[in-house]
């Protein structure tokens, strides 16, 4: 009996022990990896394009700079109009295709904004580009766990995602200098080709996966009764909605500190910490989920501080810049991961969930940050940010058990 059972237990560990090993084997698939950092970019700098060139665009459609600024809005709202509804449709095709097809929306609607002359025709390609927006972002986080062995999720993430500092810090600027150097036209037209580029290194590098049978699909919001997700999407809605409201108007803020023209100084601050951030966050997310967003929190509305009360004194506007950016780089990184865990299998949909929240909540932080500012002025920006700050800072530290948990679901700290 004895010989028996040795007999029978000695493949079972063999196999844990094979299986465990190809797990720590395998690598990350970097070339994958950042084909999806580069669609992130696209997605991201597409959104926020039109800020920097809104008076060569408002020339040459023959509007005002105001009614230009809508297409940034258009966006927002094509993307949390349609990303529940499409990502639910789409949610049995193979990802390699859907992923495709979601890039293929904004190679199009990156040339129709670029050879358009006629306003409604140029609202219509941003709204598409939106609706491309809203597909793609449900799809890439959970497309970079799929690529990647459990204990390296999170840093897959944080790769993934690093498209989106890179677009706020280098990629505006940078779109802009082209914009006033060479054309507003040239800079959609670049965008265009850098999709082009992203699409053949797709199809290349990015390997294929199923989508969810048909008898496995879940209505898209019965996600919300999963334990988890509802904290995450309120934590999403209003941390977007607090870091909004500022960063909107974060050029006019600096102007009535007589600041103005350092705002580029000021938004590179910003950036290269954003950059740290996403860095830092990426290599320890795995086990520091929960602590990791605390700090974000923290970090945040130390910030927002800074600016309420010593935003007389610009360097200490630098330091609050600088923490801003270490606390918000990796934001989405963390917010994405958790909605990501809590969904589990039905992380797409709650992906999708975040997505709409999350573009809901930068339209309203335009909006409130525009009738704080006219209405109470500008230190009312800050201060806002950190009264929003505290239901978000409550909801981490209470969803101990589901959402920001204090040990992840293999058990560990």
């Amino acid at each position: 009996m004895h010989t028996a059972e040795q007999t029978t237990s000695s493949p079972t560990r063999s196999t844990i022990a094979a299986t465990t090993a190809t797990d720590r084997s395998r690598k990350l698939p970097l070339l994958a990896l950042l084909a999806l950092a580069t669609a992130v970019f696209i997605t991201s700098l597409t959104e926020t394009l039109p800020a920097g060139l809104l008076p060569a665009m408002s020339g040459d459609l023959g509007v005002s700079e105001s009614a230009t600024g809508q297409t940034v809005t258009v966006y927002a709202i094509g993307t949390f109009l349609t990303a529940i509804p499409l990502t639910a449709a789409t949610a049995g095709w193979r990802r390699k295709r859907l992923l495709l097809t979601s890039m293929a929306g904004f190679a199009v609607a990156n040339t129709v904004t670029a050879l358009s002359s006629n306003y409604v025709l140029t609202m219509a390609a941003r709204a598409v580009a939106g609706v491309a927006a809203g597909l793609a972002w449900a799809l890439l986080v959970g497309y970079a766990r799929r690529m990647a062995p459990a204990r390296l999720e999170g840093k897959a993430i944080a790769i993934a995602m690093a498209g989106i500092p890179v677009a706020l810090s280098l990629g505006v600027p940078a779109g802009t200098f082209l914009g006033t150097a060479l054309g507003w036209r040239v800079a959609f037209l670049s965008m265009t080709a850098l999709t082009v580029v992203v699409l053949g290194w797709i199809a290349t590098a990015v390997p294929d996966y199923p989508g969810r049978p048909r008898g496995a699909r879940a209505p898209m919001l019965r996600v919300l009764k999963v334990p988890g997700v509802t904290p995450v999407l309120f934590v999403t809605t209003v941390f977007v909605l607090a870091h909004t409201v500022l960063y909107a108007y974060i050029a006019t803020f600096l102007d009535r500190l007589g600041m103005g023209g350092s705002a580029d100084l000021v938004l590179l601050a910003f950036g290269v910490a954003s950059l740290v951030s996403i860095w830092f966050v990426g290599a320890r997310i795995h086990r520091r989920l929960r602590a990791l967003t605390v700090a974000s929190t923290l970090l945040v509305a130390a910030a927002a501080a800074v600016f309420a009360v010593f935003s007389d004194v610009p360097a200490l506007v630098y330091v609050a810049a600088t923490l801003w950016g270490l606390g918000w780089g990796g934001v989405p990184t963390l917010l994405q991961t958790a909605a990501g865990q809590a969904g589990g299998e039905s992380a797409d949909a709650a992906q999708a969930l975040l997505v709409t929240l999350w573009n809901v909540a930068m339209a309203a932080g335009g909006v409130v940050g525009g009738l704080l500012l006219d209405g109470l002025g500008h230190l009312s920006l800050p201060w806002s940010v950190l009264l929003l700050l505290v239901p978000v800072l409550a909801v981490v530290v209470g969803a101990r058990a589901h959402g920001f948990p204090t040990r992840r679901a293999d058990g560990a700290a």
